[in-house]
C-alpha cells in the first residue's frame, strides 16, 4: 500500500537516448528537465505525456467519458424531464411546534 507522500507525488516520464522511456516521482509541479537513467546514468530529457486518467475512481472516469461523449453527440430530449414521485415529509416533522401556537 502507497505512503501518504506516494499518493502527493505525480509520475513523469524521461527518455534515455540509449535505455529508452522511464518514469520518476516527484511533487507535483517540480520535475526537472533532465532526470538521470536509472539503466546507464545518462541525462535523459523529460517527455510530455497525458496524464494517467485510467487511475481515477470509476465513477469518476464514467461521468468524464460521458462529458466527453456528450460533446460531440449530445443526448437529445423531446420534453422536460419530471420531478418524479412526490416525497412525502418525515413522520417527525408532524410532532413539532407549529409556529405562532
Amino acid at each position: 500500500m502507497p505512503s501518504c507522500l506516494e499518493v502527493m507525488m505525480a509520475t513523469y516520464e524521461y527518455c534515455c537516448a540509449q535505455c529508452g522511456p522511464f518514469e520518476t516521482r516527484h511533487p507535483l509541479g517540480s520535475a526537472p528537465s533532465e532526470s538521470l537513467c536509472p539503466e546507464c546514468g545518462g541525462a535523459s530529457r523529460r517527455v510530455f505525456t497525458t496524464p494517467h486518467v485510467f487511475l481515477m475512481p470509476k465513477e469518476l472516469g464514467a461521468a468524464h467519458e460521458r462529458a466527453e461523449k456528450s460533446r460531440d453527440e449530445p443526448e437529445v430530449v423531446s420534453e422536460v424531464p419530471g420531478r418524479g414521485p412526490a416525497r412525502r415529509p418525515h413522520p417527525a416533522l408532524a410532532r413539532l411546534p407549529k409556529p405562532g401556537t
